[in-house]
C-alpha cells in the first residue's frame, strides 16, 4: 500500500491504528477503539521504551516503540492518533504525515494557526487524511443540533452561550499552569465552545476577549464575545480555576436549544419552539466519553478514500485556530519565544 492509498478503501477489514503517546488521552482513546470491532490497535509509540511497553501490555498492543519515528515507520499502521500534549502536536503529526501515515490529531490541533496551516499543507501535498480530534462534533447530539439549526428549527440564530470550566491543580509545574506546555484554559477547554460557535455560526467577523492570568502567565479564566455574520453573538467562557455549569444554549428568532448537561453530554438536549411544548431529544448512552464516534468517522473516511471529514473539515479547524490566535492576542497570552502581538495587553486587562 502506497502512502497515497486509503487503507481498506471500499473494504470491510479492520483499520489498523497506532497511538503516539501513552498519557491519559492515549489511554482513553485505546479504550474507545475497543468499542469498534473493525478497529485494530497494532502499535504504540513514545519517547520512552519503558512507557511504550507498559502501555502495550495494558492494552494488548502487539508492538511498542520507544521513539515516535519507530511508530511512524511501521508498515502495518494505517492511521496514527496523536495524543501528545498540544505543543508537540505539530512535530508529532508532521513526522507521521511525512512518513505517509494518515493522522487524527488531538485538540487543540496545534498551538497556533501557522502550525496548523503547515500540517494541512503537508497532508494535502501528500494526499493523506488529516483531522483534528474534535470529538464533540461527531457526537449524535451535536450532529442533530447542527442539522436542526441548519434546517431553521429555531429560526435565525441570535445568541449562542457556552461555558466550560473546572478546577485544575494549583501546582505551578502542572502542564495546565506551564506556558511551555501550552497551559491555560483557552487551549485546553476553551477550544470546545469556540469550535461549537464556528460549527453553528461560522467564523466570527469580530472577536473581543479578556482573561484573568495566573502568576505563571497562562489564562486561568477567559471570556470571549464573537460577532458573526447576520448579527449572531456568541458569549463563551472557559476556566481552569472554577467549576462552571458547563451548559450550552443556542437561541434563534423562533426558538432555543438547551444542553443542560453541557457540550460533553452524549445523551440529549431540549428544543423549545415559540408557542409550543418543549421537545426532548434523547440518544442511547454509550460507554465512555464518546471518543469512539470520532474514530468511527475516521475509519469511514479512510474506507471512502476521503482525505478529510465533513464533520471536522480542515478549513474549519484552520478558522478555529485563527480565532484562538486572535483571542490570545486580545488577552496577552503567548507561548515562550512568541513575540508580543500588536495591541496585546500582557496583563490580561
Amino acid at each position: 500500500m502506497g502512502p497515497h492509498d486509503a487503507p481498506r478503501a471500499g473494504g470491510t477489514g479492520a483499520v489498523r491504528w497506532g497511538i503516539l503517546s501513552t498519557g491519559g488521552m492515549a489511554a482513553a482513546f485505546a479504550e474507545a477503539l475497543r468499542l469498534l470491532p473493525d478497529a485494530e490497535l497494532v502499535a504504540v509509540g513514545s519517547r520512552s521504551q519503558a512507557s511504550a511497553r507498559r502501555f502495550a501490555e495494558r492494552y494488548g498492543v502487539p508492538r511498542a516503540y520507544g521513539t515516535w519515528a519507530g511508530l511512524a515507520a511501521d508498515p502495518d499502521v494505517d492511521v496514527v492518533h496523536v495524543a501528545t500534549p498540544h505543543p508537540a502536536h505539530h512535530a508529532a503529526a508532521g513526522l507521521c504525515l511525512a512518513a505517509g501515515k494518515h493522522v487524527l490529531c488531538e485538540k487543540p490541533f496545534t498551538v497556533s494557526a501557522a502550525e496548523a496551516a503547515d500540517l494541512v499543507r503537508l497532508a494535502r501535498e501528500r494526499g493523506l487524511f488529516l483531522m483534528e480530534a474534535m470529538w464533540t462534533h461527531c457526537l449524535p447530539t451535536v450532529r442533530r443540533i447542527a442539522a436542526l439549526v441548519r434546517d431553521g428549527a429555531i429560526g435565525d440564530v441570535r445568541c449562542l452561550q457556552a461555558d466550560l470550566g473546572f478546577v485544575a491543580p494549583a501546582d505551578p509545574a502542572h502542564r495546565l499552569r506551564d506556558p511551555a506546555a501550552g497551559g491555560g484554559a483557552l487551549l485546553d477547554v476553551g477550544v470546545y465552545p469556540v469550535s461549537l460557535a464556528h460549527l453553528l455560526l461560522g467564523p466570527p467577523g469580530h472577536v473581543a476577549a479578556w482573561a484573568a492570568l495566573t502568576p505563571e502567565g497562562v489564562d486561568g479564566t477567559t471570556g470571549v464575545v464573537l460577532g458573526h455574520d447576520g448579527g449572531a453573538v456568541s458569549t463563551l467562557t472557559c476556566s481552569i480555576v472554577a467549576d462552571t455549569p458547563g451548559t450550552v444554549s443556542i437561541t434563534g428568532a423562533t426558538g432555543r436549544i438547551d444542553l443542560p448537561d453541557g457540550l460533553f453530554s452524549a445523551t440529549g438536549f431540549t428544543l423549545h419552539r415559540r408557542g409550543g411544548e418543549p421537545e426532548e431529544f434523547r440518544f442511547p448512552a454509550s460507554p465512555g466519553p464518546g471518543y469512539h464516534h470520532e474514530a468511527a468517522e475516521v475509519m469511514r473516511c479512510l474506507r471512502a478514500g476521503e482525505t478529510e471529514s465533513p464533520l471536522v473539515p480542515l478549513e474549519g479547524t484552520l478558522a478555529v485556530m485563527a480565532t484562538l490566535d486572535t483571542i490570545r492576542e486580545r488577552t496577552g497570552v503567548r507561548h515562550p519565544g512568541e513575540a508580543v502581538p500588536d495591541g496585546a495587553v500582557p496583563d490580561g486587562t
